[in-house]
């Protein structure tokens, strides 16, 4: 004779615990090969560069985009264009001003698919102190080792980058290109 030990309370909990664990996304952390840099133009030229570091982590599966997360943590200093003179001006006061503010952070918490691989991360960018909206637009390329390769614009003013006789638009735009490609692996 077989006895069944069952309780709606027990019932109940197996069912969240299942439900949780299947609304759950993919859960992945940065690794090696991965890249994030900015372009703009002074005085008609551009000119591009990258991050001193970063630092990513994701929760994300297309078919489970409401329970997808992407934190990624930006460290300022070091950032290099190339130019002396330039990277030096990125870390003052002015702009970057590394001194108070080592690090910029981009979190995301609302994920749209765009159609096909195509997604949009609806986010915050923090930066200098300021949190503004940004939208991250992207592919996704699954895989042993996923990779997100995406886009987003940046108002640099939005955020007090380029202060005192920088403001001027006209030597330097507002908007700064921002791109990415993050390959990731499992948690």
């Amino acid at each position: 004779m077989s006895s069944k030990f069952t309780s709606p309370a027990l019932t109940a909990a197996a069912l969240v615990a299942m439900m949780a664990s299947s609304a759950r996304a993919a859960d992945y952390v940065q690794a090696p090969g991965s890249t994030l840099a900015f372009a703009s133009k002074y005085d008609g030229e551009v000119f591009s560069g990258r991050f001193g570091s970063f630092s990513t982590t994701l929760s994300f599966d297309p078919a489970k985009l409401a329970a997808s997360k992407l934190d990624v943590t930006i460290g300022l200093a070091g950032t290099k264009t190339g130019n002396e003179d330039r990277d030096s001006t990125l870390q003052s006061a002015d702009f970057f001003d590394v001194a108070k503010f080592a690090q910029a952070r981009y979190t995301a918490t609302k994920f749209r698919s765009l159609g096909g691989n195509q997604y949009a991360a609806d986010g915050n960018l923090t930066l200098r102190g300021v949190t503004k909206p940004v939208t991250l637009t992207f592919t996704w390329t699954p895989g042993a080792q996923p990779v997100l390769a995406g886009k987003a614009t940046v108002k640099r003013l939005d955020f007090g980058v380029g202060g005192g006789d920088w403001t001027d638009t006209s030597s330097l735009p507002n908007e700064v290109a921002i791109s990415t490609k993050v390959v990731f692996k499992a948690k």
